[in-house]
């Protein structure tokens, strides 16, 4: 079989794939799977029983890394990854891993279980080429990258693939298809990014304007899944709470970082791992495809009700508050080794 046919064939296995994760969110059912063990439960193609990988830079602007902690000692969340690296908002790459780390060990000596080391990706802002082909893109080959593709092989199945959840730029998932292109098969990528319109959305600010290039990649190669809702989370663990906390190493990395939260709606990135854990946490999907891009370089998004992007454009932030605030409190969640 020549590239090019073979380019088709796994081409057309993906979206195959992706029709079929689409017809289970739906409610169809796909192939001989038992029907109650492979449709999703809530509005997205992907849940909680997926493995998961988490790509972000900054440790202290948001509770993603707590949110997916909690999940996974608790067995909500299969996390077999996290991916570190730096952006313009945090340029530091040692600091941010640094500050993950510190968040890991503090887990880990608080009796959470499941918790991965992160792992350091060092790899610039893609860079479109003077072609405007994806195929002809210069890749990093960054450490992320190679992580993702790794781990997707060892983890993806048909009906559950490995879902890569970002809060950050997505340079290092576009770059795990440049190195391997058959990684389309095996991941979904679901990210907190970008904003909505009564037209579709854009790719822009939060996260989408740090690599514009990452965006359009993974918008046109991959399974991707945009959540373009955010809720206020500096109301996940207010001063008021702090008090109530058990006394541990996690709790006293969450109470020092407590005040550096960003007041700031569309700062939230926990919002892709909890609609994972939650499913009932999305309450409203459009379907886009990526067409182009707006005056200010950022890839758009327009409705289009067979397009392959899901586009979460309404949430339920209390619904994420009240579980955060119930794991941090029950006195089930952290245990002595």
């Amino acid at each position: 079989m020549g590239w090019g046919s073979a380019h088709v064939a796994r081409r057309r296995r993906r979206a195959q794939s992706w029709i079929a994760l689409a017809l289970s969110a739906a409610g169809c059912g796909v192939g001989s799977l038992d029907a109650g063990a492979d449709q999703p439960k809530g509005k997205l193609p992907v849940d909680y029983r997926n493995p998961v990988v988490l790509c972000n830079d900054g440790a202290y602007d948001n509770w993603q890394g707590e949110y997916a902690m909690l999940f996974a000692s608790a067995g909500t969340l299969s996390l077999a990854g996290i991916v570190i690296n730096n952006s313009p908002a945090w340029t530091s790459l040692s600091d941010n891993l640094s500050g993950w780390q510190q968040m890991v060990a503090g887990a880990r000596q608080s009796g959470l279980k499941n918790i991965p080391d992160p792992v350091s990706s060092v790899g610039s802002a893609l860079v479109r080429p003077s072609d405007g082909s994806i195929g002809s893109t210069v890749p990093n080959r960054s450490q992320g990258a190679l992580f993702i593709v790794e781990t997707s092989k060892q983890l993806s199945r048909s009906y559950r693939p490995l879902v890569v959840v970002t809060g950050g730029r997505l340079t290092d998932v576009a770059d795990a298809y440049l190195v391997d292109p058959t990684v389309a098969d095996r991941i979904v990528v679901l990210s907190s990014l970008g904003s909505s319109n009564s037209g579709g959305g854009e790719m822009g600010i939060p996260n989408g304007e740090m690599d514009p290039w990452a965006d359009v990649i993974v918008a046109q190669k991959l399974r991707y899944i945009q959540i373009s809702a955010f809720y206020d989370q500096t109301a996940d663990l207010p001063a008021s709470l702090l008090p109530q906390l058990p006394s541990n190493a996690f709790t006293a990395w969450m109470q020092a970082k407590q005040s550096q939260i960003f007041n700031d709606v569309k700062a939230a990135d926990q919002v892709g791992v909890v609609s994972l854990g939650i499913p009932e946490f999305v309450s409203a999907v459009s379907r886009d495809a990526q067409e182009g891009t707006a005056t200010n370089n950022l890839p758009v998004l327009v409705s289009n009700d067979n397009g392959p992007i899901w586009l979460v454009t309404q949430i339920n932030g209390a619904l994420a508050t009240a579980r955060f605030w119930q794991m941090l409190l029950d006195a089930t969640t952290f245990t002595s080794h």
